[in-house]
């Protein structure tokens, strides 16, 4: 079996939308530059305050890549 080493970076993703939509940002946004992404895994989440009304949503994530 072949051994691997993989890196493990920390992201924040925000959306208007939800915690869901921000970590689809996050992935999006690391795709653009990294390859072999392997797990994003949820870390924290919480929301922006404006006037005391939510006004989006932040999603922290671990996202771990195969390094080359």
């Amino acid at each position: 079996m072949e051994k691997s080493v993989y890196k493990i970076i920390e992201v924040v993703g925000f959306s208007e939308i939800s915690w869901e939509d921000a970590a689809k940002a996050a992935v999006t946004a690391v795709d653009k530059s990294v390859r072999d992404m392997r797990v994003a895994e949820v870390i924290m989440m919480d929301m922006r305050l404006e006037d005391n009304r939510i006004v989006g949503y932040r999603t922290k994530l671990k996202v771990s890549f195969k390094l080359e």
